[in-house]
């Protein structure tokens, strides 16, 4: 294993390769990082107060069309997001069980072989094993 910090997952490679080709996903992905931050929870809270006293009077029917609007979008770009990550997720499980079937199977093929040559070494060395004739023998 390496230590690398430059050296990624070849599923991470190409999520990142794939993403700096995305200017949408991209964008989708910087929507959605501003979103989940305290900044925006702090704008919205100033610019909800702003709105509900100075701009707007009882029961504030703009500001809730506006607010379920963006509420419209950013779920939509939560999803996107949940979306890649989950393709993401399952590109790298994928690749993992390959490279985990390519190892069990260099594995059995290395222990029959040693199995093999031991088993070769001990009939050459110390004769047939007991309860076996001997080649040539009834």
């Amino acid at each position: 294993m390496t230590s690398d910090p430059n050296v990624h997952h070849p599923v991470v490679e190409k999520s990142i390769e794939q993403l700096a080709n995305d200017a949408q996903a991209h964008l989708a992905d910087a929507i959605t990082r501003f979103a989940g931050s305290m900044t925006f929870v702090y704008i919205h809270a100033v610019a909800f107060a702003v709105w509900m006293v100075f701009v707007e009077g009882n029961p504030w029917p703009t500001l809730t069309l506006v607010v379920s609007l963006e509420a419209i979008f950013l779920s939509t770009f939560v999803m996107i997001g949940q979306n890649r990550q989950s393709a993401f997720a399952q590109a790298k499980a994928d690749h993992d069980f390959m490279t985990q079937e390519t190892d069990l199977r260099n594995d059995l093929q290395l222990t029959q072989s040693i199995h093999r040559l031991t088993t070769e070494m001990h009939a050459q060395l110390l004769g047939p094993a007991t309860g076996e004739a001997a080649p040539g023998t009834p």
